[in-house]
């Protein structure tokens, strides 16, 4: 158990604070970890509502292969990271069937729909508290991404904040796993 559960969990159950059956006292500031968690918080105590998505065209990726240098499979000392080939002779800047495909602009996203997640939203990076309040008024646009860097600590305010908000967290449950 991590040591922030182990503080947490004799007091709490499911971030309220419960004393023979009756409801004592709302969570504190930092609710429990599993608060996050479907369980008995989540049902009719739980008031903030998460927003849907809008209404979009459906998203249609066209070529989901990443591209691949030419050659990257045959020599290790090439990278597989796209790059134009440039040579005079070469087959796949002359397009011959068979070869591997070079991107162009055909294989673009639909404007409408570019950079959106199977959800509907498109991501927005978080780092503390305070960004996810920039959402507010976007919460059907977008959804917040917590940052790699960010400590357990600041991610349990962050999705205690977004949950309060009715924003959609892409990642809730990074860092916030408990060991058994």
């Amino acid at each position: 158990m991590s040591r922030l559960a182990s503080q947490l969990a004799p007091e709490f159950h499911f971030g309220w604070k419960i004393q023979e059956g009756n409801v004592v006292e709302k969570p504190a500031i930092r609710p429990h970890i599993l608060d996050n968690f479907p369980g008995p918080a989540s049902g009719p105590h739980n008031t903030a509502k998460m927003v849907a998505a809008k209404k979009h065209v459906p998203i249609v990726k066209k070529h989901k292969k990443r591209f691949n240098r030419h050659q990257s499979d045959t020599y290790k000392c090439v990278d597989p990271s796209w790059r134009k080939p440039k040579g005079i002779d070469n087959r796949v800047r002359r397009r011959f069937s068979g070869q591997a495909a070079m991107p162009k602009i055909g294989y673009g996203s639909n404007k409408k729909t570019r950079h959106m997640t199977p959800s509907g939203h498109k991501v927005f990076l978080v780092q503390n508290p305070k960004d996810v309040e920039l959402l507010l008024m976007h919460n059907r646009t977008y959804a917040a991404e917590i940052g790699h860097a960010v400590s357990s600590g600041k991610r349990i305010d962050i999705i205690a904040k977004a949950k309060a908000l009715g924003v959609k967290v892409t990642n809730p449950k990074g860092r916030l796993t408990t060991e058994s």
